[in-house]
């Protein structure tokens, strides 16, 4: 305010004595009041001023802070290839609520709300519409319950009951608006799960995910547990901040024209400086919480893991070991958790002192100034006056101070939140490194020797034959099996593949199916649609007995292709299983196929689902092991009517009449790419077993002899 109109005159209520030590204080109360006075101007745009410039030191500071991590972190994504972690500095990210936070979240909103005519933004306005109306409400509800008070002590009967009038008059509007505020915009973030969805399940990224990368664990519980958890602390967090920031601006606009700015701007001084120490004393939460995250994580894996290897564990009697890894899992989790409520129960002993108590004392001073103190502007004839004039600041103050201590209080879930947001925008991260082409997995110690293999990358041609040119294999822990492989199929001629475990057939199929990078050379294959895979334990899916044959497609997929229910029972025919139609609801029965049909029937299924398809190109890992010579040979037979090349695993010596090529691996890096003689080859391997079976008959003849010359 202007010099002329800033004249705050002390005047102190309280009565002194005449002694002279307390003269002297209060001439030297007087003296440095008149000298404030004179410069109170200069004081004040003076300390506003250092406030300013100090905020944007703390700005400046951090996002210099943040600077180094940002450019660390964008040229880590920028290399291609696959990095062995034990190569690398591991360090572990602490959560905070930083540069990167924020830049995490505003990616996170930009999926949540995507446009301005999206449905979440008028949502969004609607929700602060109704804060602000709220707050109104409540400042002239402040006001009116000051005169009420007032007319009390003054015994002003009219003008009290009026007061009631009024009173429940503003109830109305303010109890309609408080249901309104209830109401969370971002309960249900269906945008977001579904956006992680479709990121999830492109360009196979749900398989490299797991198969070439090892930064994310579960990521079916980030997707499902977590974003839950960051949507509902999202929705939370702005209800809880909104109106509490736009309370306290309010308020304390209108305690600075009741109480006086220096007053007010003392308390804020003392506020601040306790809020600083409190916040220095706060555990990081926000890590605790990611880490718990983390570890209901893996604690869930290890229950999945036992669930799927359950015959296998049987089989062993491991259940005892396993059992130690479900406690070993569990009590980690429990003693972190433990850990967690300790802290909190130390933070919110230290908050409950300083926000309830130090500052309800701070307030009560703040709301005696007017009574104690004439301020400029404000005229105070009588006890109802200053009746009046501390009940609606005090009323004002309250309010204030319990906005401001929901905003300390949600520090608290800020931490927590934070931590959601890291875990969830990691995930985006890892997803987008991973499209990007650079992969991050824990790799064997051979691997570092192939380091200029695993960072190159080869080339993929679209062609109507499959041709490898110098193409390395490597297994998933980075070791290389075979430097250079060089084979082609050409359609109609049919490769057998044969070769111990682990010799790289996997590998080879896998970059056939585009699961895998090409490390190097040149790979020249037919469109992803054009090759179909069917392993030795086929998937079969959820849904009816219909959608397992024309897996993955659907009923309008199956329509459109003009194919017919008559159709496909005709193809159950050729594999001898059209009686599995024969049950209740037919062709739209739905159970679960893995338990409901025999390991022979599920591959005869899955072989119907190649007739459906009809592909250029098929690859049968030892699909028909546990099929009779028969039905394998109707398999085969039918499977070649359709022209379909067929590229086969197996070391049953039925299969080899039905193939043209054969490319054998020794396991040893080496590897034989050749026509394939069957009759030859068959009669070879029974001269090979009739040697063989004599060799292990010379120790026998030996001993004999030996005994008969003795």
């Amino acid at each position: 305010g202007c010099d002329n109109v800033d004249i705050m005159a002390v005047q102190s209520r309280i009565p002194f004595s005449n002694s002279p030590s307390e003269n002297s204080i209060k001439e030297l109360i007087s003296v440095l009041t008149d000298l404030y006075l004179k410069n109170r101007t200069r004081v004040s745009r003076a300390v506003y001023l250092t406030l300013f410039v100090a905020l944007l030191g703390r700005i400046y500071h951090a996002i210099s802070e943040q600077k180094a991590a940002a450019l660390q972190q964008a040229e880590l994504l920028q290399r291609p290839g696959t990095t062995s972690k034990d190569g690398d500095i591991k360090t572990r990210k602490r959560v905070e609520i930083n540069r990167e936070f924020f830049r995490n979240l505003l990616r996170l909103l930009k999926i949540v709300i995507p446009g301005w005519k999206s449905k979440e933004l008028r949502l969004l306005i609607s929700h602060s519409f109704f804060l602000v109306v709220r707050t109104l409400i409540s400042l002239y509800v402040a006001e009116l319950d000051g005169k009420l008070v007032s007319s009390l002590v003054r015994g002003k009967g009219k003008a009290f009951f009026k007061g009631i009038v009024w009173w429940m008059l503003v109830a109305i509007p303010a109890t309609f608006t408080n249901s309104m505020v209830s109401i969370a915009p971002f309960r249900k973030y269906i945008r977001l799960t579904i956006y992680l969805h479709s990121r999830y399940l492109q360009n196979m990224t749900f398989y490299s995910l797991s198969a070439l990368d090892d930064r994310i664990k579960n990521a079916d519980q980030l997707i499902t547990v977590d974003v839950s958890r960051f949507s509902n602390s999202l929705a939370e967090l702005y209800s809880n901040l909104a109106k509490p920031i736009l309370d306290m601006i309010i308020y304390n606009y209108s305690l600075s024209r009741s109480v006086g700015g220096e007053g007010l701007f003392m308390m804020s001084l003392l506020v601040q400086t306790s809020a600083n120490v409190m916040r220095a004393l706060t555990p990081p939460f926000g890590k605790y919480v990611a880490e718990e995250a983390r570890l209901e994580g893996e604690f869930r894996f290890q229950h999945s893991r036992l669930i799927d290897n359950n015959e296998e564990i049987a089989l062993y009697h491991g259940h005892e070991t396993e059992k130690d890894n479900l406690d070993k899992g569990y009590f980690t989790l429990i003693k972190h958790v433990n850990r967690i409520l300790r802290r909190r129960l130390y933070h919110g002993i230290m908050e409950d002192f300083v926000i309830k108590y130090f500052w309800g004392a701070l307030g009560l001073m703040l709301c005696s100034v007017p009574v104690f103190f004439k301020i400029p502007g404000q005229t105070l004839r009588g006890m109802g006056d200053r009746t009046e004039s501390f009940v609606t600041n005090r009323r004002m103050l309250l309010s204030s101070s319990d906005a401001f201590g929901r905003i300390m209080f949600s520090y608290k879930e800020i931490t927590e939140f934070a931590g959601y947001t890291s875990r969830v925008s990691s995930l985006l991260s890892v997803m987008d490194s991973i499209q990007a082409g650079h992969f991050e997995k824990a790799l064997v110690s051979s691997a570092s020797e192939n380091a200029a293999i695993l960072s190159g990358r080869g080339e993929i041609k679209e062609s109507t034959e499959i041709e490898f040119m110098d193409v390395p294999i490597v297994s998933p822990n980075g070791d290389v099996l075979v430097e250079k492989l060089n084979f082609g199929v050409k359609p109609g001629k049919h490769l057998l593949i044969v070769g111990p475990n682990g010799c790289g057939k996997s590998s080879l199929f896998r970059i056939l199916g585009g699961l895998w990078p090409v490390y190097g050379g040149v790979v020249r294959k037919p469109a992803y649609g054009d090759i179909f895979y069917i392993p030795q334990r086929p998937y079969l899916s959820r849904g009816s007995l219909r959608q397992q044959i024309t897996y993955p497609d659907g009923i309008r997929e199956m329509r459109d292709k003009h194919v017919s229910d008559d159709d496909l029972l005709q193809i159950l025919a050729t594999v001898d299983i059209q009686s599995i139609v024969d049950r209740p609801h037919g062709w739209n029965a739905e159970e679960e196929w893995r338990d409901a049909l025999s390991g022979g029937l599920q591959q005869r299924v899955a072989m119907a689902r190649l007739f459906y398809h009809k592909p250029k190109y098929a690859i049968l890992d030892e699909c028909t092991s546990s099929v009779t010579l028969e039905i394998e040979k109707a398999m085969y037979d039918h499977a070649k009517a359709l022209g379909i090349t067929l590229m086969t695993v197996s070391h049953r010596r039925s299969l080899w009449r039905y193939h043209d090529d054969i490319l054998q691996f020794d396991g040893r890096g080496n590897y034989l790419f050749t026509q394939l003689d069957a009759e030859k080859r068959l009669k070879l391997e029974d001269e090979k077993e009739e040697l063989e079976l004599q060799l292990r008959a010379v120790p026998e003849l030996e001993r004999r002899l030996q005994e008969l010359t003795t």
